[in-house]
């Protein structure tokens, strides 16, 4: 522990990668846990495999690959949120073409820039510990503003994640906030491909929310749990990888999945006790 404190005290990519680790954590319990509640995984695990074309694009073009991931997932999130609202068929078709075509237009592109195999593995499998101080102003940006827009429509995003047609009702704008709220998460899952990459990114965007609710009643309360379980499992992740030499967005994602895995046989054991007890 001595020898990790001293490394990040001297090594500026310690201090980002935790810095990063921090701001997705925060994101992440937010918008992670409107995707467990509406149970929107899937819409957001297309977004996250059409950011590849983007991602594939901006490199042949040299230009920053987080500006192409950035324009791919708001325009995958909005073609995903017009099918859904106004086509007549299902959205899971359109999400598996976005799926397939982000991932072949980013592979493809990859493969004609030069040094591809390298960059496609950084972005596939995500490198927190190559994240620059660039890319934290980006991602601190990126925060402010997902921040600031949940908080002016924070009310209006439980009522359409709970009963839309009850909001329909209500005479709130359904269609425009289901969209809005698909382009918050498209904007997360930028941020977190960043920390674990886009093969991993769901696990990221949904254990941590998933966990905290088992544990908590409340949208806010659920929130707060989920960013508090984040920063856990970033932090955790990022010291048990430099300490152990092994991939970080990986480990990560392996901690979120066991305590996943031991918070849902917990929460079972407590549900038989009390049953037990009041037979």
């Amino acid at each position: 522990m001595g020898e990790l404190l001293s490394s990040v005290a001297s090594y500026t990519f310690l201090q980002n990668a935790i810095i990063a680790g921090i701001l997705a954590s925060i994101v992440c319990g937010i918008t992670g846990t409107f995707v467990v509640v509406k149970k929107i995984t899937f819409i957001s695990g297309g977004i996250a495999h059409a950011v590849l074309g983007g991602v594939g694009i901006a490199l042949y073009f040299s230009m920053p690959p987080i500006i192409g991931a950035f324009v791919s997932a708001i325009l995958s999130a909005i073609i995903i949120g017009l099918v859904k609202l106004k086509a007549n068929q299902h959205e899971d078709t359109v999400i598996s073409a976005l799926w397939a075509m982000g991932m072949a237009v980013g592979v493809i592109f990859m493969y004609l820039t030069p040094g591809y195999s390298t960059d496609l593995l950084s972005y596939l499998f995500g490198n927190i510990l190559m994240v620059s101080s660039t890319n934290l102003y980006i991602l601190a940006g990126l925060n402010v503003f997902i921040i600031f827009i949940v908080i002016i429509f924070y009310r209006q995003f439980v009522a359409i994640t709970y009963d839309e047609e009850q909001a329909r009702l209500r005479g709130l704008p359904v269609n425009f906030l289901y969209i809005l709220l698909l382009c918050i998460i498209a904007l997360t899952i930028v941020v977190l491909i960043q920390i674990v990459g886009i093969i991993l990114v769901i696990a990221l965007l949904s254990l941590p929310a998933a966990i905290a609710g088992l544990y908590t009643r409340t949208l806010h309360a659920m929130m707060f749990f989920a960013i508090g379980l984040g920063m856990i499992f970033t932090l955790s992740g990022i010291a048990i990888s430099f300490s152990a030499n092994i991939p970080t967005g990986a480990t990560i994602i392996i901690i979120c999945g066991l305590v996943y895995l031991i918070a849902i046989n917990l929460t079972r054991f407590i549900h038989k006790k009390n049953v037990s007890l009041k037979n």
